[in-house]
């Protein structure tokens, strides 16, 4: 028997739903473990399907060597298998990309995932020698995180049938909002991977039209809500999904009005839940933004209360009190 392949098999089974990918939390200038792990053991708490700390949310680019390692050895430790771990360990140098994902899987991560190299702009067979190398040190699983908005490259479908051919690659993460890709890879590949959607105003089609769950910056707000959305698919309920992602559109909106994660901080913090800290380059909301999260984080807050409110109360009170229901 593949023992590879029988626990690859076996991941793929858990790779499903909402999979939060986390901010790093900062506090004067340093990474705040203490509001990491808060934040890690209420996703889960609130049904979350798995995190991924290290990623572009979690502002990956900025960290140093020693801080990507206490950040995936904290979500794992605090996580303790009760959802899958995936931690960004892919950078714009292969050399590099091993070594935090030889790192990763030394701490315990359930899979890593690797963006394509960005800057650099490879050609596709360059792509497919970089996931191949990486592959071939170091074994564990792989999700391929395709977003050509940020990297500059896009996997095409015959690179796609180059990396079916590696063992390791057990998924895809694509964040094109291109909706004709789920279906046309899940007919092509079948079982052999796992789609999963980086884009959450496409999510609810992605995902009842091929797809196994999100990568989401929407569910770090309200976690329940996309969970149970994602349920609501695999249950083949598209119109209850559809009902929960009407519910989440004000405020996926909101956090697009500025570069991710800018504005989900912000909206974490607005919950009491981190600091809004991001590292420059990127700087803190803009008013208007900060405005426009309030407003949607209050009307969640409102829908999620068991019975209306009894009297008035302020809006930063009200989504503090009920950001656990979100």
């Amino acid at each position: 028997m593949n023992t590879n392949a029988t626990n690859n098999d076996q991941l793929r089974g858990r790779l499903f739903g909402a999979i939060s990918a986390l901010p790093t939390p900062f506090r004067d200038g340093e990474v705040d473990l203490k509001s990491l792990a808060a934040s890690v053991d209420w996703q889960i708490s609130e049904g979350i399907n798995g995190l991924v700390p290290c990623g572009t949310t979690g502002e990956a680019p900025t960290l140093s060597w020693h801080e990507r390692i206490m950040v995936i050895r904290k979500t794992v430790t605090v996580a303790n298998g009760r959802v899958p771990v995936i931690p960004g360990t892919g950078t714009n140098s292969t050399e590099s990309t091993i070594a935090f994902t030889a790192a990763a899987r030394d701490f315990g991560a359930d899979a890593v995932l690797v963006v394509t190299p960005y800057y650099n702009r490879p050609s596709q067979a360059g792509i497919v020698r970089h996931f191949e190398t990486i592959a071939a040190k170091v074994d564990t699983p792989i999700i391929v995180y395709n977003v050509p908005g940020r990297t500059g490259v896009d996997l095409t479908p015959a690179t796609i049938e180059r990396l079916a051919d590696i063992p390791n690659i057990v998924g895809f993460k694509d964040a094109t909002g291109d909706l004709s890709r789920p279906m046309a890879f899940a007919q092509r590949f079948g079982e052999r991977f796992v789609w999963l959607s980086g884009h959450d105003a496409t999510a609810f089609g992605f995902n009842t039209m091929g797809g196994s769950g999100t990568i989401s910056v929407v569910s770090n707000i309200a976690p329940r809500l996309c969970a149970a959305m994602h349920n609501a698919c695999r249950n083949g309920d598209p119109h209850a999904a559809r009902v929960i992602n009407n519910r989440l559109r004000p405020l996926i909106a909101a956090l697009e009005l500025e570069i991710n994660p800018v504005p989900v901080k912000h909206a974490l913090h607005l919950m009491g839940r981190m600091a809004p800290d991001v590292r420059l380059p990127l700087v803190e909301a803009e008013a208007a933004t900060v405005s426009a999260l309030r407003d949607t984080l209050s009307v969640l807050a409102v829908q999620a209360r068991p019975s209306p409110a009894l009297r008035p109360v302020r809006p930063a009170v009200r989504i503090a009190s009920n950001s656990r229901h979100i």
